[in-house]
C-alpha cells in the first residue's frame, strides 16, 4: 500500500496564465475584505498555495480553492510584478464531484471571526498603543466597524466581573 501524502508537500509554481477558475466556487468576498487580502498577500507573499485540478490535455489548472487569492494575482500589478507571474500551486487528483466537495469542505472549514473575539482582539491592540489607523489598516475593517467593536469591548468590560440580572418589576410579555 501506498503511503499518503499530502498535496502540500510538493507545491509547485505556476504561471497565473496557465489557471482558470471553476465555475463552480460559491464562496464570494467583499470589496473591504479583497483589499484586505491584496494587502495581506503584499505584506506577507503568498503563505498558502491554490489547491488545482491539472487538465492534462490543455495543459492548464482549474482552481478547487484559492480563487481570491488567484484573483488578487490577476488584478494586483505589484503582486503580479513581485511574484513574477506565478503563483504557488498544490495538486489534487480527483474526479468533478470530489472536486466540487473539497472547495465546499476548503470554503467552510474558514469559518467566521466572532464579534467577540474580535473584540478582545481590538482591546488588545488598543491597549498595547496601536492606533486606530493602524488597526484599521492592518486588520481590514473601516472606521465604522472599529467603533461598534471598541463599544461591544467597552459594554464587556463595564460588567465584567458582576452579577448582572433583569430587574425585579421586569415582565415578560
Amino acid at each position: 500500500m501506498d503511503k499518503f501524502k499530502s498535496p502540500v508537500y510538493n507545491v509547485i509554481s505556476v504561471p497565473v496564465e496557465k489557471i482558470v477558475a471553476n465555475d463552480y466556487n460559491p464562496n464570494i468576498v467583499a470589496p473591504p475584505e479583497m483589499k484586505l487580502l491584496e494587502l495581506s498577500i503584499w505584506e506577507d507573499g503568498y503563505t498558502m498555495p491554490c489547491v488545482c485540478y491539472y487538465i492534462k490535455d490543455q495543459d492548464l489548472y482549474e482552481l478547487v480553492d484559492g480563487y481570491h487569492r488567484y484573483l488578487v494575482m490577476k488584478t494586483s500589478k505589484r503582486i503580479y510584478e513581485r511574484e513574477n507571474g506565478m503563483l504557488p500551486v498544490s495538486i489534487i487528483n480527483k474526479d468533478i464531484s470530489e472536486r466540487m466537495a473539497s472547495t465546499i469542505r476548503h470554503n467552510r472549514a474558514r469559518g467566521v471571526h466572532s464579534v467577540e473575539l474580535m473584540s478582545n482582539i481590538i482591546s488588545e491592540l488598543s491597549k498595547a498603543g496601536m492606533s486606530d489607523a493602524w488597526i484599521i489598516r492592518n486588520i481590514g475593517m473601516s472606521k465604522d466597524e472599529l467603533i461598534r467593536l471598541k463599544q461591544i469591548t467597552g459594554l464587556a468590560e463595564l460588567f465584567a466581573n458582576n452579577d448582572f440580572s433583569l430587574s425585579e418589576d421586569w415582565v415578560e410579555e
